[in-house]
């Protein structure tokens, strides 16, 4: 019995370690220091890249025109990325400045920020990019101001959910991105390293865009391009007090083939970049490093809480005390983690008590790899939104 209580033990050490991770991000979760201008506001643009957005563009460019911040210090550019809609007809009626693109081979969200990158005037210091179903604080470019005085060149806003009343579904993404985007960004912000990139609320400078070009395209263009930008010795900084409000899909299918796409995407970057970031952090000595790889490495919150369950209830049963303080650890660890993401997700006493369905929730996300890869990871495939 103690050589299998051994060998369950030493099995259970990766799971140890990326609940150890979340745990440690979790105390470390308190709200952040908002910094103080120290100098002139900046010269700003909000880029928007839209494929068949016409119904929520409007929305989204008053939302950006309405920001606490001086209109003639900021605009709004849309990309309308081979739109067979009047996506940008309405972008230019709500007063936003229009690029049209169109290009059947290469497209995608990728592509028409390079575009616009590409497009950007020398006046402006830096781009804020903002997807087409997205809301934003008011505050959100004072914030973006207030870091370029500390020195970041590329910041990231907390995103969060847009529509958490829409159903259970919605409300447990919002509590999903509590934890991944509130409290791992909080710890990783108050460790120096980069909180990542989440492909809406992102701002780089134009000086960082000309050293590092954003020249990604996969799915998974924003993990991608802050990869690119750890390498190249650039953190992204958080703004904890900035917001952008994105809109979630309720509909299980809808969900399925986002999350798919998405999932294909950040796997084949694991595959390309986690062994060798790991091994450049540990030769290095690089935390930047480090903390890039282990965020690729670390699995999805899923999978870590069913393997800390399965784990301490095997332990339990055969009775092996080492495994059962190990995925007791584990356990305890998911646990406070999701607890504190609830705690920041502000979706209540509604959202405590969805937290009932996450086993489904967490059974749908297992299964997701049983379905098939989606038909490809490059091309633009528009979410259907709730409005539609």
């Amino acid at each position: 019995m103690l050589v299998f209580d051994l060998l369950l033990f030493v099995l259970g050490v990766p799971v140890l370690l990326a609940a150890a991770y979340l745990f440690f991000a979790t105390l470390w979760s308190a709200k952040l220091t908002v910094p103080v201008p120290t100098g002139a506001l900046r010269r700003l643009r909000f880029v928007v890249p839209a494929h068949n957005e016409s119904v929520g563009i409007a929305p989204t460019v008053k939302s950006l025109l309405a920001v606490d911040y001086p209109s003639e210090l900021f605009d709004v550019l849309v990309v309308a990325d081979n739109c067979n809609d009047d996506t940008a007809e309405q972008a230019r009626l709500a007063g936003a400045t229009v690029l049209e693109r169109q290009n059947a081979e290469l497209r995608g969200k990728g592509y028409a920020l390079a575009m616009a990158f590409e497009a950007l005037p020398s006046e402006v210091d830096a781009v804020v990019v903002i997807d087409a179903d997205t809301l934003v604080s008011p505050n959100i470019l004072r914030a973006f101001s207030a870091r370029r005085d500390i020195g970041a060149h590329a910041v990231q806003a907390d995103y969060a959910v847009r529509n958490p009343e829409a159903s259970w579904r919605t409300r447990l993404i919002a509590i999903a991105f509590g934890a991944f985007h509130i409290v791992r960004s909080r710890f990783r912000e108050r460790m120096a390293v980069s909180c990542g990139l989440r492909g809406n609320g992102m701002c780089f400078s134009a000086e960082l865009l000309k050293e590092v070009p954003h020249n990604a395209f996969s799915i998974v263009e924003d993990v991608e391009y802050g990869l690119r930008l750890g390498e190249a010795g650039h953190r992204v900084f958080y703004a904890d007090e900035a917001h952008v409000y994105g809109e979630m899909v309720s509909g299980a299918a809808a969900a399925s083939s986002q999350r798919r796409r998405w999932e294909e995407g950040r796997r084949a970057l694991i595959r390309e970049h986690g062994l060798r970031l790991l091994r450049a952090g540990i030769s290095s000595g690089k935390l930047l490093l480090l903390d890039l790889a282990l965020d690729l490495l670390v699995p999805p919150l899923s999978r870590i809480a069913v393997a800390s369950v399965f784990g301490f209830v095997l332990a339990c049963v055969v009775g092996l005390p080492l495994s059962r303080a190990l995925f007791g650890f584990c356990s305890f660890s998911v646990l406070v983690y999701v607890l504190r993401g609830w705690m920041v997700s502000g979706t209540g006493l509604r959202g405590l008590l969805d937290l009932g369905l996450a086993p489904l929730y967490v059974f749908w996300k297992l299964t997701l790899r049983l379905r098939g890869s989606p038909k490809s990871t490059q091309t633009w495939v528009r979410t259907k939104r709730e409005q539609q």
